[in-house]
């Protein structure tokens, strides 16, 4: 039986002609394709600068430092996300903090975030989540943070091709200094690993670029000793200077060369997602046991996941035998997120999950079912069908 995992990557013929060409071109990193992909996401979002990285994490990383994130400082994120989010706190010496979510959402709540900044009035940076590919209410949480004095970076690994509510493209970095993208296999564009940060702020775009590299100079950064730089008034070829302490968080250009191929196919691949969102909420429409963990936004969304919130006391089934029994039958699901506070790292550090009452409610309830490019109609009506049959 062909297992249907509750996420894939789509590779194509032109994908891998991409790759084989940069192989072949000897311009394995650093090189052109780098700055080419970039340039392609930041138009493609309407961003003025982005950064390729390494990995969502890293990006995640340099942001909270490019945005001033430090020790005796916080950083305030959602409880519902990948641990990533919260320990580019950490990773900074800055302290986490968490506002619950909106439970329509799993998104965090913006009145949430206005009295958790009310109580922790060294916050320097939010980052909301942009969960499963929905976006946030960024001009609220923007203003709340604008009264705090917090600066926002916005976590849309989930989003790359989602839409806020006025219709402007997730990344754009409207009502934030920077976005920050994913591009795992399991994301809706991969280059294999890698990540990336918008801005339209130029020097958070230099700093960015020094972080990235060692903390070396880049661009028309100016040298802090200039006469060590030419030679006769002609500047010297291999002279560059550290500023600051930076990371080895560079791309290479096959990734980026996936990349580039990816990209000219994210729109069809997010509508065929859109496509499959809409089958699975006409098919659970009537249920009582399940539903569809977001209905805003359907058309805006980049549908990263497909959550569905199951009332497993009603069904008189657990979670954990529901996804036994799904793989049995060749479906394979997975839940997003177990609460950050809950992980036994911040639960050592003295965070109880419980604080967060939505966040633990949706996560009681969650399940993340099949939704990727190539999952098929067929495929699709088997997922229904066995989960009705569980939970009929």
């Amino acid at each position: 039986m062909e297992m249907i995992s509750y996420g894939r990557h789509h590779i194509d013929e032109a994908d891998i002609q991409a790759v084989v060409d940069c192989l072949r071109s000897g311009a394995l990193t650093q090189g052109p394709r780098i700055a080419a992909f970039e340039q392609a996401v930041a138009a493609y979002v309407g961003a003025r600068y982005a950064v390729a990285v390494s990995s969502g994490t890293a990006a995640l990383h340099i942001a909270a430092l490019a945005a001033g994130v430090g020790p005796k400082s916080a950083l305030v994120t959602s409880p519902i996300t990948f641990v990533a989010s919260a320990n580019a706190a950490l990773y900074v010496g800055a302290r986490p903090v968490f506002a619950d979510v909106d439970p329509a959402t799993a998104n965090i709540s913006p009145a949430a975030l206005a009295e958790t900044l009310a109580r922790n009035p060294d916050v320097k940076a939010v980052i909301p989540v942009h969960y499963a590919g929905l976006s946030c209410d960024m001009p609220a949480i923007k203003s709340v943070a604008d009264r705090a004095g917090a600066v926002v970076i916005e976590d849309a690994a989930h989003a790359l091709g989602a839409r806020y509510a006025n219709g402007q493209r997730v990344g754009c970095c409207a009502d934030s200094l920077m976005t920050i993208f994913s591009f795992h296999p399991v994301k809706s564009l991969t280059t294999g690993e890698g990540g990336m940060v918008t801005t339209n702020d130029e020097e958070t775009y230099r700093k960015l670029l020094r972080l990235r590299s060692h903390g070396i100079n880049k661009g028309e950064d100016i040298f802090h000793y200039p006469e060590n730089a030419v030679t006769d008034g002609v500047p010297n070829p291999w002279y560059y200077e550290m500023f600051e302490l930076g990371f080895h968080y560079r791309i290479t250009d096959i990734q980026c060369a996936l990349g580039l191929s990816q990209l000219a196919k994210l729109d069809r691949f997010v509508a065929r997602r859109r496509q499959l969102a809409l089958r699975y909420d006409q098919a659970f429409a009537d249920s009582r046991l399940i539903q569809p963990a977001q209905m805003s936004g359907r058309e805006s969304s980049a549908h990263h996941l497909y959550p569905v919130r199951i009332d497993f006391s009603a069904a008189g089934i657990s979670r954990a035998t529901l996804m036994k029994e799904l793989r049995q039958r060749g479906i394979i699901c997975q839940v997003h997120y177990i609460p950050v506070p809950a992980q036994p790292y911040y639960r050592s550090r003295g965070f109880n999950p419980d604080d967060y009452p939505n966040a633990q409610a949706y996560y009681r309830q969650t399940l993340s079912i099949p939704l990727f490019y190539e999952l098929t109609d067929q495929q699709q009506d088997h997922v229904i069908a066995v989960l009705k049959e569980f939970l009929s």
